[in-house]
């Protein structure tokens, strides 16, 4: 690890007896390595770009590149556009609106507004103004007594230990001072999440880290410490996750760190390892007596469950379930396949789970079918980074979304993809404790509590542009998509929509169902996951 520290700051460290050693014999050499290593020190002290406090002198390639890139961009970077997560376009609009700076674009639009696919926001001709302030949502019903008014926009679901302790205390930060959550992910809640009392949704996965036993089952006499909590806002039980669903995972025991195994309940010198499956329930109706036990250990806060959608049987057993039960979470977060993850295999992250708008619209419609969807409210997460994202997923039937992307760029993420390998350049997914000193915690929690405050503004002028108040009025018919035929048309026009309680009729209605719950429906089980007797 020193090592590695020490080779970042060779370059800049080197100036300083090269300055002397030129000294008898270039007074012009030795002033210019003299500079070099002043301009390195301030790189070394200096608390707004990550990669030069990481990088002294090197790190500043980075930004001299970044300065003339828009005018090389036609020229050497259009056909890597596409092999990213993320454009380098989007990064910048992260980038610009966490720091305050213009993030608009001049000349006009750069996408293909023709190919198959392309969508767009109807806009209206009489726009209004609505106030980003009031876009929240009341998540808990009647089973609940601590109801929680949600912004629109949080911070997804990302571990401390897969972030850095400094990421984790600027996100929680930014998230105090704009008033929206933070997701603590599957590694529960540590000292970090806790410094500056940004609200929690407390996230309890296959492993019940921070509140399991000593051989790994869920605890609920540590649960109920942790979650009574005033600042754990909901409990979110996770299935899965969409960039490696129906997969565990191990934290090898040379990571789990003091903080870590305290935060997680684990013990240290042993490998810190989340199932694939979780051991506290095994059917769709012991699943909902888990949620209802959450909510009483936690007080009456609300509680829901996060998934990535795999087979429809399955997630409509669930739906069974809460019809012959009468007991429903408060809310379901679904994730899309898109999503992301700090180490996936690359089956999982790409062939594995359904899409983020299929699996969302499939959640809706299902909700909508049996009656529920007025006592469920569905977050969406999944490669939202963009007010259009946010716009998009409320017309396909979201209450809210989440981002991580988003939000680690705030931080300063690079997308250098190393987060697998602790050598993270900007400190944000690595547990080097030197590596970790690029973040300071003051100004990067400010670039997350302006990321949100501007997207949400941005959120604002794109629903009133459409004539829109609030972010419930968004609705299919405000989203227009070009088809296969070339013509432009409603998303409400290309997807399937359910009736309310359609799915509680009659068979012969029943029988008219759109796929795939015309196949999966009336055969699912909500006694086990799937179809009956399968």
């Amino acid at each position: 690890m020193a090592r590695q520290s020490l080779s970042r700051y060779l370059p800049w460290l080197v100036t300083a007896p090269a300055a002397i050693l030129a000294w008898p014999f270039s007074a012009w050499a030795s002033a210019g390595f003299g500079v070099l290593f002043v301009l390195g020190w301030v790189d070394f002290k200096q608390d707004k770009q990550a990669v030069r406090r990481n990088y002294p002198l090197t790190g500043r390639l980075r930004y001299a590149l970044e300065y003339i890139r828009p005018e090389l961009r036609q020229y050497f970077l259009e056909d890597d556009e596409q092999k990213l997560p993320f454009s380098r376009n989007q990064r910048a609009m992260v980038y610009a609106r966490s720091k305050v700076q213009n993030d608009k674009r001049g000349f006009g639009s750069i996408k293909d507004m023709y190919s198959a696919g392309t969508e767009w926001i109807a806009h209206s001709l009489q726009p209004v103004q609505p106030d980003p302030a009031s876009f929240r949502i009341r998540v808990g019903g009647s089973q609940c007594q601590q109801a929680y008014e949600l912004s629109r926009l949080n911070i997804s679901g990302m571990s401390f230990g897969a972030l850095s302790p400094n990421a984790v205390k600027a996100l929680n930060k930014g998230a105090a001072l704009g008033g929206f959550a933070h997701d603590t992910g599957e590694g529960s809640i540590s000292a970090h999440h806790r410094e500056h009392g940004g609200d929690l949704i407390w996230q309890i996965a296959s492993g019940y880290f921070g509140c399991r036993t000593s051989d790994g089952h869920f605890d609920p006499e540590r649960f109920a410490l942790q979650a009574q909590s005033p600042q754990v806002k909901m409990i979110e039980v996770k299935l899965s996750q969409g960039a490696k669903p129906g997969h565990g995972g191990v934290l090898p025991k040379a990571k789990v760190s003091l903080e870590i195994a305290e935060a997680r309940g684990v013990p240290m010198g042993q490998d810190c390892v989340s199932p694939a499956r979780h051991s506290a329930f095994s059917n769709p109706v012991e699943l909902l007596n888990f949620v209802a036990q959450l909510r009483q250990l936690s007080g009456g806060k609300p509680v829901g469950i996060k998934l990535c959608v795999g087979q429809p049987a399955e997630w409509f057993s669930l739906v069974k379930a809460m019809v012959q039960t009468g007991q429903t979470p408060d809310f379901v977060v679904v994730d899309g396949a898109e999503g992301g993850t700090g180490a996936a295999p690359i089956e999982f992250a790409d062939h594995v789970g359904m899409p983020l708008r299929d699996g969302l619209r499939l959640v809706h419609n299902s909700l909508v079918g049996a009656g529920l969807r007025e006592r469920i409210k569905i977050g969406a997460s999944g490669k939202v980074i963009s007010a259009f994202d946010i716009a998009r997923c409320l017309a396909l039937g979201a209450d809210w979304c989440n981002s991580a992307r988003g939000f680690m760029f705030a931080l300063g993420c690079i997308q250098s993809r190393s987060c697998h390998t602790d050598h993270c350049p900007t400190g944000v997914a690595t547990q080097d404790p030197v590596r970790q000193r690029a973040i300071v915690v003051t100004d990067k929690a400010e670039r997350v509590y302006y990321f949100h405050a501007n997207t949400m503004h941005a959120l604002a002028d794109i629903l009133g542009a459409a004539g829109l108040q609030s972010p419930d009025d968004m609705s299919p018919n405000h989203l227009m998509v070009r088809n296969d035929q070339g013509h432009a048309c409603t998303l409400a026009s290309t997807i399937d929509t359910l009736a309310p309680g359609q799915l509680l009729q009659d068979p012969a209605s029943q029988a008219r169902l759109p796929s795939p719950f015309a196949e999966f429906w009336h055969a699912s089980d909500a006694a086990h996951w799937g179809v009956a007797g399968a």
